[in-house]
């Protein structure tokens, strides 16, 4: 409850008074059936007076007569019924605004904590499921509050006012209620145990259709270009046929709990009726009593089953609550935690970068190291290529400079400092990264490169945007720079989307520039060009280049050969075609033998 009451602290006027205007409904509810067995009583069936109220008695004497004193319990009637829809629309307007707010501060909670997660945190949730606890787990909790707004003073009042009036109308015909009562709270603990882990299956199929329809939407393109529709319709049927099946094992228990509760009702109201009815032949009880003794013990059922319905409610929010703690209570495995106010002010002034033995493995408890052992040290201003088979781990080697993985063993130092103690931002401020996937986003072409520099001037945005040779076809465009880009860039070339975000990182002007497979899309001439403008450009970066093709490489100051999480070779482009068989092999793959000589 602790952490949930950070949500509640804000909003607790709306958490109170939402539930006390719940309770001038109550009053009102209770009150009503009373009013109603004095009209059919002392008004229409000519009843004795002086066996009613002194209240009743009171309006009768000012009434006069049986005809005005029915207008005025009707007046009465009337002002009660204008204070409980009062009554009701404050509860009903305070419980939106509590469960609203609380909802709105726990979904930016939450989208904050993802947004500081590790590569190695995010690996453990799915796109797909940390999108569900976002919207609709968050929103099963935000439906829940404003039920429990609504009811937790509602249901309670109505069943204990319920309780009262009739033991006052009748302590012969409550004790039925003994009987039914006690069935209805075992009912309800059977269906809490049975409810919550069918629930909760159910949102993980939800996770499951969710990351189907996002993978096939963002890929629609590769799945229409290989011709798979056929089986992305069969793969989202299966995963909605099974979400279909959870949530119908889920309702099943709710089909099953309504009619059964109004089942118990009727047949309680059925023996009401036939032990009410013997009472009102014997005289034992009158009719408007035996009206407003019905009233209210289908009020107090009615109550149960507004408590039913709430732990409806419950069990889906609390299986949504314990999914939505699992990304609270994630533990953040790289943070700024341990970092001094001294440390915590530190820039990446120059761009020297040091591995000293670092090794990694993706799983702790795995065997096989994705890096093993690796050592190199990089100058300032210096270019270094970077080069291997598939998965050898070269992308994993370059996160480790952002902290975006730290490894196991070993140190990683950016002038000369290990990077645990730089602050994730001015570390992240001082590398510039295009990654081997390119990502843009929802917006104009502008808005995008603005992420590299959000102060940069329209000048200096063209610029970087010539650099890498993306200001032509940009300004080819009808709207240029406010060209609007779909999610994920989908409306232009893969090398256009490249050289996009090369000019994004040539805009942030970082003092490290790492280059993941980022021209693969692009022409050996434009490469070429781009790679002059980084020479112009950044000639004070530290530049690195991961690269499948030597001909990106090949002018680099320093050459570094992987394979298997391993470093097989270092040096120049002449060195390593002397001395290194992994580079050579590579080498001559790309080109003619004849040609290099």
């Amino acid at each position: 409850m602790k952490k949930w009451m950070k949500y509640v602290k804000p909003y607790a006027a709306y958490f109170i008074l939402g539930p006390l205007c719940m309770i001038v409904e109550v009053i009102g509810e209770v009150i009503m059936p009373k009013f109603l067995a004095n009209i059919i009583d002392y008004g229409a069936s000519g009843e004795d007076i002086s066996k009613a109220s002194a209240v009743i008695r009171k309006i009768y004497e000012i009434a006069g007569d049986r005809s005005p004193f029915i207008i005025a319990v009707m007046c009465a009637m009337i002002i009660t019924a204008l204070l409980m829809m009062i009554g009701g629309v404050g509860g009903a307007w305070y419980g939106a605004k509590a469960s609203v707010n609380f909802a709105a501060d726990l979904r930016s909670d939450v989208f904050r904590k993802v947004q500081k997660f590790s590569f190695a945190n995010i690996d453990k949730f799915s796109t797909g499921s940390l999108v569900t606890r976002l919207t609709n787990d968050i929103t099963q909790m935000q439906n829940f509050i404003n039920m429990l707004l609504r009811m937790c003073l509602r249901a309670p009042g109505m069943l204990i006012g319920g309780v009262i009036m009739a033991i006052l109308v009748s302590p012969t015909l409550t004790t039925i209620l003994l009987i039914s009562v006690p069935i209805v709270v075992v009912g309800a603990v059977l269906f809490i145990k049975k409810a919550l882990p069918r629930f909760t299956e159910q949102q993980a199929k939800i996770d499951a259709v969710n990351s189907t329809v996002q993978e096939n939407v963002t890929n629609i393109r590769v799945v229409k270009s290989f011709v798979r529709e056929a089986f992305e319709k069969s793969k989202f049927g299966k995963a909605n046929s099974e979400l279909k099946m959870s949530a119908t094992r889920a309702m099943s228990i709710i089909i099953a709990l309504i009619p059964a509760a109004t089942l118990g009702m009727n047949i309680v109201i059925m023996a009401i009726f036939w032990f009410g009815g013997k009472m009102l032949i014997n005289g034992t009880m009158t009719t408007g009593n035996l009206t407003a003794f019905v009233t209210y013990i289908i009020q107090i059922l009615s109550s149960l089953v507004m408590v039913a319905g709430m732990f409806i409610f419950m069990s889906r929010a609390f299986a949504s609550a314990r999914r939505i703690r699992e990304v609270l209570d994630e533990e953040i495995d790289i943070n700024d935690d341990n970092i001094s106010e001294k440390d915590s002010k530190r820039a990446v002034q120059q761009g020297n970068i040091e591995f000293r033995n670092v090794s990694f493995r993706y799983y702790k408890d795995s065997k096989e190291k994705v890096l093993d052992d690796i050592s190199f040290s990089i100058e300032a201003g210096k270019t270094v290529g970077i080069i291997g088979s598939t998965g050898s781990g070269k992308t994993t080697l370059v996160s480790m400079i952002a902290r975006l993985y730290d490894p196991d063993e070993g140190q990683v130092l950016i002038d000369g400092i290990d990077v645990k103690n730089y602050s994730l931002y001015n570390l992240r401020e001082g590398v510039g990264f295009v990654l081997q996937k390119n990502i843009l986003f929802s917006g104009t072409i502008e808005d995008n490169l603005r992420w590299g520099n959000q102060d940069a001037s329209m000048k200096e945005i063209r610029k970087s945007a010539a650099f890498a040779q993306a200001d032509t076809f940009i300004t080819d465009f009808n709207e240029g720079y406010e060209t609007v880009l779909d999610q994920g860039g989908t409306n232009v070339s893969g090398g256009q989307k490249q050289r996009i975000c090369i000019a994004r990182a040539l805009l942030k002007k970082p003092k490290i520039l790492v280059l993941d497979d980022s021209t693969s899309a692009v022409d050996t001439a434009t490469e070429a060009r781009i790679r002059e403008a980084f020479a112009d450009e950044l000639k004070d970066s530290t530049k690195i280049i991961i690269a499948q093709r030597i001909s990106s490489v090949k002018d680099a100051d320093l050459i570094i050969v992987m394979n298997d999480g391993k470093i097989t070779g270092m040096g120049t482009h002449d060195e390593m075609l002397e001395k290194n068989e992994d580079y050579s092999e590579i080498y001559y793959s790309q080109v003619d033998r004849k040609e290099a000589i």
